[in-house]
Protein backbone atom coordinates (compact mmCIF):
# COMPACT_ATOMS: atom_id res chain seq x y z
CA UNK A 1 0.00 0.00 0.00
CA UNK A 2 1.43 3.28 -0.50
CA UNK A 3 1.58 5.50 1.82
CA UNK A 4 1.23 8.91 -0.23
CA UNK A 5 -2.26 7.54 -1.22
CA UNK A 6 -3.96 6.38 1.86
CA UNK A 7 -6.64 8.30 3.11
CA UNK A 8 -7.19 10.55 0.14
CA UNK A 9 -10.54 11.33 -1.89
CA UNK A 10 -11.05 10.12 -5.17
CA UNK A 11 -13.35 10.12 -7.92
CA UNK A 12 -13.78 7.34 -10.77
CA UNK A 13 -14.45 7.32 -14.15
CA UNK A 14 -16.09 4.66 -15.82
CA UNK A 15 -17.07 4.61 -19.40
CA UNK A 16 -18.16 2.01 -22.22
CA UNK A 17 -18.08 3.08 -26.20
CA UNK A 18 -21.45 1.99 -27.10
CA UNK A 19 -24.55 0.91 -25.02
CA UNK A 20 -23.92 -2.53 -26.16
CA UNK A 21 -20.26 -2.56 -24.93
CA UNK A 22 -22.15 -2.12 -20.84
CA UNK A 23 -24.01 -5.54 -21.67
CA UNK A 24 -21.24 -7.07 -23.42
CA UNK A 25 -17.48 -7.18 -22.63
CA UNK A 26 -16.03 -4.82 -20.40
CA UNK A 27 -19.28 -3.88 -18.54
CA UNK A 28 -19.63 -0.62 -16.47
CA UNK A 29 -19.97 -3.66 -13.77
CA UNK A 30 -16.12 -5.21 -14.27
CA UNK A 31 -14.61 -1.86 -14.43
CA UNK A 32 -16.20 -0.68 -11.18
CA UNK A 33 -14.89 -4.38 -9.36
CA UNK A 34 -11.37 -3.47 -11.04
CA UNK A 35 -11.76 -0.07 -9.74
CA UNK A 36 -12.97 -0.80 -6.14
CA UNK A 37 -10.31 -3.77 -5.88
CA UNK A 38 -7.38 -0.94 -6.66
CA UNK A 39 -8.63 1.59 -4.24
CA UNK A 40 -9.04 -0.91 -1.57
CA UNK A 41 -5.05 -2.29 -1.66
CA UNK A 42 -4.41 1.37 -2.14
CA UNK A 43 -6.01 2.67 1.04
CA UNK A 44 -8.17 5.09 -1.07
CA UNK A 45 -11.73 6.71 -0.52
CA UNK A 46 -13.90 7.03 -3.23
CA UNK A 47 -15.86 9.47 -2.74
CA UNK A 48 -18.41 9.27 -6.45
CA UNK A 49 -18.72 6.99 -9.32
CA UNK A 50 -18.52 8.42 -13.08
CA UNK A 51 -20.28 6.11 -15.64
CA UNK A 52 -20.58 7.39 -19.28
CA UNK A 53 -22.34 5.16 -21.69
CA UNK A 54 -21.55 7.15 -25.31
CA UNK A 55 -20.34 6.90 -28.63
CA UNK A 56 -16.66 6.94 -28.16
CA UNK A 57 -16.79 7.91 -31.91
CA UNK A 58 -18.74 11.47 -30.37
CA UNK A 59 -16.40 14.52 -31.02
CA UNK A 60 -16.91 16.10 -27.55
CA UNK A 61 -15.21 14.58 -24.55
CA UNK A 62 -18.10 13.02 -22.11
CA UNK A 63 -15.17 12.83 -19.15
CA UNK A 64 -15.29 16.53 -19.12
CA UNK A 65 -18.10 16.07 -16.69
CA UNK A 66 -16.09 14.33 -14.24
CA UNK A 67 -13.28 16.83 -15.01
CA UNK A 68 -14.98 19.58 -14.25
CA UNK A 69 -16.13 18.23 -10.95
CA UNK A 70 -12.76 17.37 -9.67
CA UNK A 71 -11.28 20.58 -10.16
CA UNK A 72 -14.31 22.13 -8.26
CA UNK A 73 -12.76 22.58 -4.48
CA UNK A 74 -15.38 22.26 -2.84
CA UNK A 75 -15.51 18.43 -3.32
CA UNK A 76 -12.22 18.66 -2.30
CA UNK A 77 -11.09 15.70 -4.31
CA UNK A 78 -7.38 14.47 -4.91
CA UNK A 79 -7.26 11.39 -7.35
CA UNK A 80 -9.09 11.18 -10.19
CA UNK A 81 -8.85 6.81 -11.06
CA UNK A 82 -9.64 5.22 -14.12
CA UNK A 83 -9.07 1.86 -15.47
CA UNK A 84 -7.15 2.79 -18.90
CA UNK A 85 -5.86 6.12 -20.50
CA UNK A 86 -8.54 4.27 -23.48
CA UNK A 87 -11.15 4.48 -20.84
CA UNK A 88 -10.11 8.22 -20.03
CA UNK A 89 -10.47 9.23 -23.74
CA UNK A 90 -9.62 8.06 -27.56
CA UNK A 91 -9.36 12.02 -28.90
CA UNK A 92 -5.60 10.81 -29.12
CA UNK A 93 -2.52 12.86 -27.41
CA UNK A 94 -3.97 16.27 -27.95
CA UNK A 95 -7.34 15.63 -25.98
CA UNK A 96 -5.34 13.31 -23.15
CA UNK A 97 -3.22 16.81 -22.53
CA UNK A 98 -5.79 19.13 -22.20
CA UNK A 99 -7.93 16.77 -19.82
CA UNK A 100 -4.64 15.98 -17.55
CA UNK A 101 -3.81 19.46 -17.90
CA UNK A 102 -7.20 20.79 -16.54
CA UNK A 103 -6.47 18.38 -13.35
CA UNK A 104 -3.16 19.23 -12.55
CA UNK A 105 -3.69 22.72 -12.53
CA UNK A 106 -6.45 21.83 -10.05
CA UNK A 107 -3.59 19.33 -7.71
CA UNK A 108 -5.80 16.67 -9.03
CA UNK A 109 -3.51 13.35 -9.38
CA UNK A 110 -4.61 11.34 -12.47
CA UNK A 111 -3.88 7.17 -12.30
CA UNK A 112 -4.62 4.44 -13.88
CA UNK A 113 -4.78 0.43 -12.66
CA UNK A 114 -2.63 -0.28 -14.83
CA UNK A 115 0.45 1.85 -13.60
CA UNK A 116 1.03 3.58 -17.44
CA UNK A 117 0.19 7.12 -15.76
CA UNK A 118 3.21 7.99 -13.18
CA UNK A 119 3.18 10.44 -10.10
CA UNK A 120 6.96 10.43 -10.42
CA UNK A 121 8.03 14.01 -11.24
CA UNK A 122 11.48 14.71 -12.06
CA UNK A 123 13.07 18.62 -11.76
CA UNK A 124 16.16 18.79 -14.27
CA UNK A 125 17.30 21.87 -12.55
CA UNK A 126 17.49 19.94 -8.84
CA UNK A 127 20.84 19.63 -7.96
CA UNK A 128 21.47 23.53 -8.47
CA UNK A 129 18.47 23.95 -6.33
CA UNK A 130 16.26 25.70 -8.72
CA UNK A 131 12.68 24.68 -10.11
CA UNK A 132 11.17 26.29 -13.08
CA UNK A 133 7.27 25.00 -14.65
CA UNK A 134 9.73 23.85 -17.28
CA UNK A 135 11.88 22.02 -15.36
CA UNK A 136 9.54 19.64 -13.78
CA UNK A 137 8.94 16.75 -16.11
CA UNK A 138 6.94 13.10 -15.66
CA UNK A 139 9.01 9.93 -17.01
CA UNK A 140 6.19 7.99 -17.91
CA UNK A 141 4.54 11.80 -20.50
CA UNK A 142 6.16 9.81 -23.53
CA UNK A 143 4.28 6.25 -22.81
CA UNK A 144 1.11 8.62 -21.59
CA UNK A 145 1.15 10.04 -24.87
CA UNK A 146 1.62 6.45 -26.89
CA UNK A 147 -0.83 5.05 -24.99
CA UNK A 148 -3.83 7.76 -25.90
CA UNK A 149 -2.60 7.77 -29.96
CA UNK A 150 -2.76 4.30 -30.01
CA UNK A 151 -5.82 4.42 -28.26
CA UNK A 152 -6.85 7.36 -30.90
CA UNK A 153 -5.61 4.69 -34.00
CA UNK A 154 -7.66 1.81 -32.31
CA UNK A 155 -10.46 3.36 -32.29
CA UNK A 156 -10.16 4.26 -36.19
CA UNK A 157 -9.50 0.64 -36.57
CA UNK A 158 -12.60 -0.34 -35.36
CA UNK A 159 -14.88 2.14 -36.77
CA UNK A 160 -13.61 1.64 -40.03
CA UNK A 161 -14.52 -2.08 -39.89
CA UNK A 162 -17.79 -1.80 -38.48
CA UNK A 163 -19.48 1.22 -40.26
CA UNK A 164 -17.09 0.13 -43.86
CA UNK A 165 -18.89 -3.54 -43.36
CA UNK A 166 -22.51 -1.75 -42.33
CA UNK A 167 -22.86 0.19 -45.97
CA UNK A 168 -21.36 -2.86 -47.91
CA UNK A 169 -24.33 -4.99 -46.32
CA UNK A 170 -26.61 -2.12 -46.79
CA UNK A 171 -25.69 -1.82 -50.82
CA UNK A 172 -26.54 -5.55 -50.65
CA UNK A 173 -30.03 -5.17 -49.61
CA UNK A 174 -29.50 -5.52 -45.64
CA UNK A 175 -30.46 -3.41 -43.21
CA UNK A 176 -28.46 -1.48 -40.84
CA UNK A 177 -30.62 0.89 -38.99
CA UNK A 178 -33.14 0.74 -36.47
CA UNK A 179 -36.32 -0.40 -38.14
CA UNK A 180 -39.18 2.73 -39.56
CA UNK A 181 -42.26 2.07 -38.34
CA UNK A 182 -44.57 -1.00 -39.72
CA UNK A 183 -41.46 -3.08 -39.96
CA UNK A 184 -39.20 -4.73 -37.17
CA UNK A 185 -35.68 -5.81 -37.35
CA UNK A 186 -34.68 -10.07 -37.83
CA UNK A 187 -31.50 -11.91 -38.34
CA UNK A 188 -31.59 -14.49 -40.76
CA UNK A 189 -28.96 -16.92 -42.17
CA UNK A 190 -27.01 -15.87 -45.19
CA UNK A 191 -25.05 -16.75 -47.95
CA UNK A 192 -23.01 -13.83 -46.27
CA UNK A 193 -23.59 -14.90 -42.53
CA UNK A 194 -26.23 -13.79 -40.50
CA UNK A 195 -27.62 -10.76 -41.50
CA UNK A 196 -30.54 -8.01 -40.37
CA UNK A 197 -33.76 -7.74 -42.67
CA UNK A 198 -36.65 -6.26 -42.28
CA UNK A 199 -40.37 -8.26 -41.43
CA UNK A 200 -43.70 -6.56 -41.49
CA UNK A 201 -44.59 -5.34 -37.81
CA UNK A 202 -48.69 -6.65 -38.01
CA UNK A 203 -49.47 -3.73 -35.69
CA UNK A 204 -48.16 -1.38 -37.51
CA UNK A 205 -47.90 -2.76 -40.99
CA UNK A 206 -51.83 -2.59 -41.26
CA UNK A 207 -51.78 1.15 -41.05
CA UNK A 208 -48.38 1.75 -43.35
CA UNK A 209 -51.02 0.02 -46.21
CA UNK A 210 -53.84 1.58 -45.32
CA UNK A 211 -52.12 4.71 -45.65
CA UNK A 212 -50.88 3.86 -49.42
CA UNK A 213 -53.95 2.21 -50.43
CA UNK A 214 -56.61 5.20 -49.26
CA UNK A 215 -54.04 7.71 -50.98
CA UNK A 216 -53.73 5.80 -54.18
CA UNK A 217 -57.70 5.73 -54.74
CA UNK A 218 -58.11 8.74 -54.49
CA UNK A 219 -61.90 9.24 -52.69
CA UNK A 220 -60.64 10.76 -49.69
CA UNK A 221 -58.35 13.71 -49.10
CA UNK A 222 -55.07 13.50 -46.46
CA UNK A 223 -56.57 15.10 -43.83
CA UNK A 224 -59.13 12.77 -43.74
CA UNK A 225 -57.49 9.72 -44.56
CA UNK A 226 -55.12 10.84 -40.93
CA UNK A 227 -58.62 11.59 -39.56
CA UNK A 228 -59.57 7.70 -40.20
CA UNK A 229 -56.38 5.71 -39.06
CA UNK A 230 -56.71 7.85 -36.00
CA UNK A 231 -59.91 6.67 -35.40
CA UNK A 232 -59.00 3.51 -35.91
CA UNK A 233 -56.00 3.95 -33.24
CA UNK A 234 -53.12 4.86 -35.11
CA UNK A 235 -50.22 5.50 -32.82
CA UNK A 236 -46.50 6.11 -33.07
CA UNK A 237 -44.35 4.05 -32.00
CA UNK A 238 -43.08 4.09 -28.14
CA UNK A 239 -39.57 4.76 -27.20
CA UNK A 240 -38.31 4.68 -23.75
CA UNK A 241 -35.88 6.76 -22.40
CA UNK A 242 -33.34 5.30 -19.88
CA UNK A 243 -31.13 6.54 -17.58
CA UNK A 244 -27.68 6.33 -18.94
CA UNK A 245 -25.77 4.85 -15.58
CA UNK A 246 -28.88 2.14 -15.07
CA UNK A 247 -30.51 1.14 -18.19
CA UNK A 248 -33.04 -0.40 -15.67
CA UNK A 249 -34.86 2.99 -15.07
CA UNK A 250 -37.03 4.85 -17.47
CA UNK A 251 -36.44 8.58 -17.56
CA UNK A 252 -39.14 9.44 -19.98
CA UNK A 253 -41.77 8.06 -22.89
CA UNK A 254 -41.59 9.22 -25.85
CA UNK A 255 -43.64 8.53 -28.76
CA UNK A 256 -47.54 7.25 -28.89
CA UNK A 257 -49.02 10.36 -30.91
CA UNK A 258 -51.48 10.02 -33.71
CA UNK A 259 -50.22 10.48 -37.07
CA UNK A 260 -50.15 14.13 -38.91
CA UNK A 261 -50.86 15.27 -41.87
CA UNK A 262 -46.84 16.04 -42.36
CA UNK A 263 -46.21 12.17 -40.77
CA UNK A 264 -48.25 10.82 -43.48
CA UNK A 265 -47.07 12.54 -46.37
CA UNK A 266 -43.51 11.76 -45.11
CA UNK A 267 -44.09 7.69 -45.22
CA UNK A 268 -45.71 8.12 -48.32
CA UNK A 269 -42.57 9.24 -50.03
CA UNK A 270 -40.38 6.69 -47.89
CA UNK A 271 -39.32 4.04 -50.76
CA UNK A 272 -38.54 1.48 -47.77
CA UNK A 273 -41.83 0.59 -47.71
CA UNK A 274 -42.06 -0.77 -51.35
CA UNK A 275 -38.77 -2.97 -50.51
CA UNK A 276 -36.53 -0.39 -52.14
CA UNK A 277 -33.27 1.74 -49.92
CA UNK A 278 -32.37 4.86 -50.66
CA UNK A 279 -29.76 6.67 -48.49
CA UNK A 280 -26.92 7.99 -47.53
CA UNK A 281 -24.95 4.26 -47.79
CA UNK A 282 -26.34 3.37 -51.01
CA UNK A 283 -25.44 6.90 -52.43
CA UNK A 284 -28.89 8.16 -52.76
CA UNK A 285 -29.45 5.19 -55.86
CA UNK A 286 -32.74 2.87 -55.02
CA UNK A 287 -31.27 -0.52 -54.21
CA UNK A 288 -33.71 -3.44 -54.10
CA UNK A 289 -33.45 -4.81 -50.43
CA UNK A 290 -33.68 -8.75 -49.79
CA UNK A 291 -36.65 -8.88 -48.31
CA UNK A 292 -40.27 -7.73 -49.29
CA UNK A 293 -41.60 -4.43 -48.79
CA UNK A 294 -45.09 -3.99 -47.19
CA UNK A 295 -46.56 -2.58 -50.47
CA UNK A 296 -45.95 -2.92 -54.31
CA UNK A 297 -44.06 -0.78 -56.66
CA UNK A 298 -47.20 -0.32 -58.40
CA UNK A 299 -49.23 0.96 -55.27
CA UNK A 300 -46.03 3.42 -54.36
CA UNK A 301 -46.44 5.00 -57.76
CA UNK A 302 -50.13 5.42 -57.52
CA UNK A 303 -49.92 6.69 -54.08
CA UNK A 304 -47.34 9.48 -54.59
CA UNK A 305 -49.32 9.99 -57.92
CA UNK A 306 -46.19 11.24 -60.08
CA UNK A 307 -44.69 13.16 -57.46
CA UNK A 308 -41.63 9.89 -56.89
CA UNK A 309 -41.88 7.48 -59.39
CA UNK A 310 -40.11 3.66 -58.70
CA UNK A 311 -38.79 2.59 -62.37
CA UNK A 312 -37.29 -0.30 -63.25
CA UNK A 313 -34.48 0.20 -66.44
CA UNK A 314 -34.27 -2.73 -67.94
CA UNK A 315 -31.19 -2.33 -69.67
CA UNK A 316 -28.87 -1.76 -66.90
CA UNK A 317 -31.47 -4.05 -64.64
CA UNK A 318 -31.45 -1.37 -61.86
CA UNK A 319 -34.04 1.32 -60.20
CA UNK A 320 -34.86 4.48 -60.89
CA UNK A 321 -36.29 7.12 -58.76
CA UNK A 322 -38.01 9.25 -61.31
CA UNK A 323 -39.55 12.87 -60.68
CA UNK A 324 -41.04 14.43 -63.20
CA UNK A 325 -41.95 18.34 -62.61
CA UNK A 326 -45.36 19.84 -64.23
CA UNK A 327 -44.43 21.96 -67.13
CA UNK A 328 -45.26 25.52 -66.81
CA UNK A 329 -48.31 26.16 -67.98
CA UNK A 330 -50.09 23.16 -66.11
CA UNK A 331 -48.73 24.96 -62.98
CA UNK A 332 -49.92 28.58 -63.90
CA UNK A 333 -53.11 27.40 -65.11
CA UNK A 334 -55.90 25.63 -63.44
CA UNK A 335 -55.63 22.15 -65.09
CA UNK A 336 -58.77 21.31 -62.64
CA UNK A 337 -61.22 23.27 -65.30
CA UNK A 338 -64.47 21.31 -65.67
CA UNK A 339 -65.01 23.43 -68.72
CA UNK A 340 -61.97 20.80 -70.55
CA UNK A 341 -61.69 17.67 -68.62
CA UNK A 342 -60.50 15.74 -71.56
CA UNK A 343 -57.18 18.16 -72.21
CA UNK A 344 -55.44 15.36 -70.64
CA UNK A 345 -56.94 12.72 -72.63
CA UNK A 346 -57.42 13.42 -76.06
CA UNK A 347 -53.95 14.54 -78.08
CA UNK A 348 -53.55 16.97 -80.61
CA UNK A 349 -53.10 15.13 -84.03
CA UNK A 350 -50.66 17.10 -85.28
CA UNK A 351 -47.88 16.54 -82.53
CA UNK A 352 -49.39 14.01 -79.97
CA UNK A 353 -48.95 16.34 -77.16
CA UNK A 354 -51.67 17.38 -74.45
CA UNK A 355 -54.02 19.46 -75.10
CA UNK A 356 -54.68 23.17 -73.84
CA UNK A 357 -58.20 24.92 -73.10
CA UNK A 358 -59.71 27.99 -73.22
CA UNK A 359 -62.15 30.06 -74.14
CA UNK A 360 -61.69 33.51 -76.85
CA UNK A 361 -63.52 36.12 -76.66
CA UNK A 362 -65.72 37.12 -79.96
CA UNK A 363 -65.80 40.47 -81.15
CA UNK A 364 -69.60 41.10 -79.82
CA UNK A 365 -68.18 39.52 -76.49
CA UNK A 366 -69.15 36.70 -76.62
CA UNK A 367 -66.74 33.69 -75.72
CA UNK A 368 -65.80 30.11 -77.83
CA UNK A 369 -64.40 27.59 -75.45
CA UNK A 370 -62.31 25.77 -77.77
CA UNK A 371 -59.44 22.74 -77.01
CA UNK A 372 -56.25 23.57 -78.94
CA UNK A 373 -52.28 23.24 -79.64
CA UNK A 374 -49.81 25.74 -80.42
CA UNK A 375 -46.84 23.67 -80.31
CA UNK A 376 -43.66 23.09 -82.90
CA UNK A 377 -45.44 25.87 -85.55
CA UNK A 378 -48.30 24.20 -86.18
CA UNK A 379 -51.79 25.46 -85.10
CA UNK A 380 -54.64 23.21 -84.06
CA UNK A 381 -58.13 24.18 -82.53
CA UNK A 382 -61.32 22.30 -82.14
CA UNK A 383 -64.86 23.29 -80.20
CA UNK A 384 -65.54 22.11 -76.87
CA UNK A 385 -68.98 21.10 -78.72
CA UNK A 386 -67.38 19.56 -81.39
CA UNK A 387 -64.96 17.49 -78.98
CA UNK A 388 -67.72 16.65 -76.74
CA UNK A 389 -69.83 15.49 -79.70
CA UNK A 390 -66.92 13.22 -81.00
CA UNK A 391 -66.46 11.41 -77.56
CA UNK A 392 -70.40 10.87 -77.41
CA UNK A 393 -70.12 9.27 -80.56
CA UNK A 394 -67.13 7.49 -80.04
CA UNK A 395 -68.65 5.90 -76.41
CA UNK A 396 -71.61 5.35 -78.37
CA UNK A 397 -69.80 2.12 -79.92
CA UNK A 398 -67.64 1.35 -77.25
CA UNK A 399 -69.17 -2.91 -76.37
CA UNK A 400 -67.51 -4.90 -73.62
CA UNK A 401 -65.83 -8.30 -74.94
CA UNK A 402 -67.77 -10.95 -73.82
CA UNK A 403 -64.91 -13.04 -73.24
CA UNK A 404 -63.15 -10.51 -70.54
CA UNK A 405 -65.84 -10.07 -68.48
CA UNK A 406 -65.84 -13.24 -66.09
CA UNK A 407 -61.66 -12.62 -65.43
CA UNK A 408 -62.99 -8.72 -64.53
CA UNK A 409 -65.42 -10.43 -62.44
CA UNK A 410 -63.54 -12.61 -60.99
CA UNK A 411 -60.64 -9.95 -60.46
CA UNK A 412 -63.30 -7.88 -58.39
CA UNK A 413 -63.83 -11.07 -56.24
CA UNK A 414 -60.61 -11.31 -55.11
CA UNK A 415 -59.99 -7.98 -54.56
CA UNK A 416 -62.75 -7.69 -52.09
CA UNK A 417 -61.17 -11.06 -50.13
CA UNK A 418 -58.23 -9.10 -49.55
CA UNK A 419 -60.02 -5.98 -48.62
CA UNK A 420 -62.26 -8.14 -45.79
CA UNK A 421 -58.78 -9.72 -44.58
CA UNK A 422 -57.70 -5.92 -44.04
CA UNK A 423 -61.04 -4.76 -42.28
CA UNK A 424 -60.56 -8.12 -39.95
CA UNK A 425 -56.69 -7.41 -39.29
CA UNK A 426 -58.44 -3.22 -38.32
CA UNK A 427 -60.49 -5.12 -35.25
CA UNK A 428 -57.67 -7.14 -34.26
CA UNK A 429 -55.32 -3.68 -33.68
CA UNK A 430 -58.05 -1.59 -32.23
CA UNK A 431 -59.09 -4.45 -29.50
CA UNK A 432 -55.04 -4.47 -28.83
CA UNK A 433 -54.79 -1.42 -28.59
CA UNK A 434 -57.95 -0.96 -26.30
CA UNK A 435 -56.65 -3.72 -24.02
CA UNK A 436 -52.92 -1.86 -23.66
CA UNK A 437 -54.59 1.42 -22.87
CA UNK A 438 -56.83 -0.25 -19.91
CA UNK A 439 -53.30 -2.12 -18.53
CA UNK A 440 -52.10 1.62 -18.53
CA UNK A 441 -55.05 3.36 -16.93
CA UNK A 442 -54.81 0.24 -14.37
CA UNK A 443 -50.62 1.35 -13.71
CA UNK A 444 -51.32 4.74 -13.67
CA UNK A 445 -54.12 4.15 -10.82
CA UNK A 446 -51.79 1.85 -8.73
CA UNK A 447 -49.03 4.54 -8.76
CA UNK A 448 -51.73 7.35 -7.04
CA UNK A 449 -52.59 5.24 -4.76
CA UNK A 450 -49.16 5.26 -2.98
CA UNK A 451 -49.11 9.29 -3.46
CA UNK A 452 -49.86 12.09 -1.19
CA UNK A 453 -48.68 15.30 -2.83
CA UNK A 454 -51.79 16.61 -4.34
CA UNK A 455 -50.55 18.59 -7.43
CA UNK A 456 -49.11 14.69 -8.72
CA UNK A 457 -52.09 13.32 -8.00
CA UNK A 458 -53.93 15.93 -9.89
CA UNK A 459 -51.85 14.92 -13.07
CA UNK A 460 -52.05 11.42 -13.17
CA UNK A 461 -56.08 11.78 -13.00
CA UNK A 462 -56.15 14.28 -15.88
CA UNK A 463 -53.61 11.46 -17.51
CA UNK A 464 -56.05 8.66 -16.61
CA UNK A 465 -58.61 10.97 -18.12
CA UNK A 466 -56.89 11.17 -21.36
CA UNK A 467 -56.72 7.50 -21.67
CA UNK A 468 -60.03 6.92 -20.79
CA UNK A 469 -61.29 9.57 -23.88
CA UNK A 470 -59.14 7.63 -26.44
CA UNK A 471 -60.32 4.26 -25.04
CA UNK A 472 -63.99 5.62 -25.33
CA UNK A 473 -63.17 7.01 -29.02
CA UNK A 474 -61.66 3.19 -29.85
CA UNK A 475 -64.63 1.71 -28.69
CA UNK A 476 -66.86 3.71 -31.01
CA UNK A 477 -65.03 2.63 -33.65
CA UNK A 478 -65.01 -0.80 -33.33
CA UNK A 479 -68.94 -0.77 -32.56
CA UNK A 480 -69.10 1.20 -35.66
CA UNK A 481 -67.37 -1.67 -37.39
CA UNK A 482 -68.96 -4.15 -36.44
CA UNK A 483 -72.49 -2.46 -37.03
CA UNK A 484 -71.52 -2.16 -40.41
CA UNK A 485 -73.85 -3.78 -42.65
CA UNK A 486 -71.74 -6.52 -44.33
CA UNK A 487 -71.24 -5.95 -48.35
CA UNK A 488 -73.62 -8.59 -50.68
CA UNK A 489 -70.51 -9.32 -52.75
CA UNK A 490 -72.90 -11.44 -55.45
CA UNK A 491 -74.99 -8.12 -55.18
CA UNK A 492 -72.03 -5.89 -56.01
CA UNK A 493 -70.56 -8.19 -58.65
CA UNK A 494 -74.08 -8.16 -60.66
CA UNK A 495 -73.42 -4.56 -60.71
CA UNK A 496 -70.73 -4.55 -62.46
CA UNK A 497 -71.57 -6.98 -64.98
CA UNK A 498 -74.64 -4.76 -65.38
CA UNK A 499 -72.12 -1.52 -66.09
CA UNK A 500 -69.71 -3.93 -68.45
CA UNK A 501 -72.89 -4.58 -70.34
CA UNK A 502 -73.67 -1.05 -70.78
CA UNK A 503 -70.41 0.84 -70.43
CA UNK A 504 -72.09 3.45 -72.56
CA UNK A 505 -74.54 4.68 -69.52
CA UNK A 506 -71.71 4.70 -67.13
CA UNK A 507 -69.81 7.00 -68.93
CA UNK A 508 -72.02 9.10 -70.58
CA UNK A 509 -74.48 9.87 -67.69
CA UNK A 510 -71.41 10.61 -65.10
CA UNK A 511 -72.33 14.47 -63.21
CA UNK A 512 -68.48 15.01 -62.62
CA UNK A 513 -67.01 15.99 -65.68
CA UNK A 514 -63.94 14.98 -64.57
CA UNK A 515 -64.43 11.42 -63.81
CA UNK A 516 -66.22 11.37 -66.72
CA UNK A 517 -62.70 12.26 -68.43
CA UNK A 518 -61.53 9.57 -66.25
CA UNK A 519 -63.50 6.68 -67.07
CA UNK A 520 -63.07 8.00 -70.43
CA UNK A 521 -59.18 7.77 -70.08
CA UNK A 522 -59.45 3.94 -68.94
CA UNK A 523 -60.42 2.60 -72.13
CA UNK A 524 -56.94 3.11 -73.79
CA UNK A 525 -53.54 1.89 -73.57
CA UNK A 526 -52.19 4.47 -75.86
CA UNK A 527 -54.36 7.89 -75.69
CA UNK A 528 -55.95 8.96 -79.06
CA UNK A 529 -55.60 11.91 -81.17
CA UNK A 530 -58.60 13.88 -82.31
CA UNK A 531 -58.41 12.33 -85.34
CA UNK A 532 -58.04 8.46 -83.82
CA UNK A 533 -61.51 9.25 -82.47
CA UNK A 534 -62.88 9.37 -85.65
CA UNK A 535 -61.95 5.35 -86.22
CA UNK A 536 -63.72 3.67 -88.99
CA UNK A 537 -63.65 6.65 -91.38
CA UNK A 538 -61.32 5.30 -94.43
CA UNK A 539 -59.24 8.91 -94.16
CA UNK A 540 -58.33 7.90 -90.80
CA UNK A 541 -55.39 5.93 -89.77
CA UNK A 542 -56.38 2.71 -87.91
CA UNK A 543 -56.50 2.90 -83.96
CA UNK A 544 -54.91 0.54 -82.07
CA UNK A 545 -54.84 1.66 -78.46
CA UNK A 546 -58.16 0.27 -77.04
CA UNK A 547 -58.13 -2.18 -74.68
CA UNK A 548 -58.95 -5.90 -75.92
CA UNK A 549 -61.62 -6.04 -72.92
CA UNK A 550 -63.52 -3.49 -74.78
CA UNK A 551 -64.28 -3.62 -78.61
CA UNK A 552 -65.68 -0.90 -81.04
CA UNK A 553 -68.26 -1.30 -83.69
CA UNK A 554 -66.81 -2.01 -87.39
CA UNK A 555 -63.23 -2.28 -85.56
CA UNK A 556 -60.70 -5.10 -86.35
CA UNK A 557 -58.19 -4.78 -84.01
CA UNK A 558 -57.61 -3.67 -80.70
CA UNK A 559 -54.94 -4.32 -77.58
CA UNK A 560 -54.57 -5.05 -74.00
CA UNK A 561 -54.48 -2.39 -71.75
CA UNK A 562 -54.44 -1.86 -67.88
CA UNK A 563 -57.05 0.57 -66.92
CA UNK A 564 -55.63 3.99 -65.59
CA UNK A 565 -56.21 3.67 -61.75
CA UNK A 566 -59.90 4.47 -62.12
CA UNK A 567 -62.03 3.15 -59.23
CA UNK A 568 -65.63 3.17 -60.56
CA UNK A 569 -67.78 4.24 -57.73
CA UNK A 570 -70.90 2.10 -57.88
CA UNK A 571 -74.46 3.47 -56.98
CA UNK A 572 -76.34 1.67 -54.32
Amino acid sequence: MQPDLVGKNAVAAIRVSTTKQGTEGDSPEAQKEQIERFAENKGIAIKKFFVFMESASKEQQPMQEAVDYCTNPKNNVDLFIIKSIDRFTRGGSLSYDMLKSQLESSSVQLIDIYGVISSQQVNTLDHLGFKYKWSVYSPSKKSEILEAERSKDELRDIMSRMIGAEIRYTQNGYWMRQPPFGYQSEKVDTNQGKRTILKPRKEEAVFIRQIFELRAEGLLSDPEIVEKLNNAGYQTRVHYIRNKDDLSKVMAKKGGKPLTVKRMQKIIANTIYAGINVEKWTNYQPIKCAFEGLITIDLFNRANRGKKYIAFNETDGEYEIQRQAPKKHLVEKNINNPMFPYKKFVLCPECSGSLLGSSSRGRNGKRYPAYHCSNKGHYFRVSKNDMDEKITEFISRVKVNQDQVDLLIEVVRQEFNRRQGLSGDNERVIEKRIQSLKGEAGATLSKIMLLSNPTAIAYLENEIEQIHQQINKLEKEKSRMKAKKPINIERVLARVRYFLENLDSLLLHQQNPHRQAQLFGALFNQLPTYADLDYGNTKTPHFTGVNPIFTLAHMEKSLMVTPRRIELRLPD
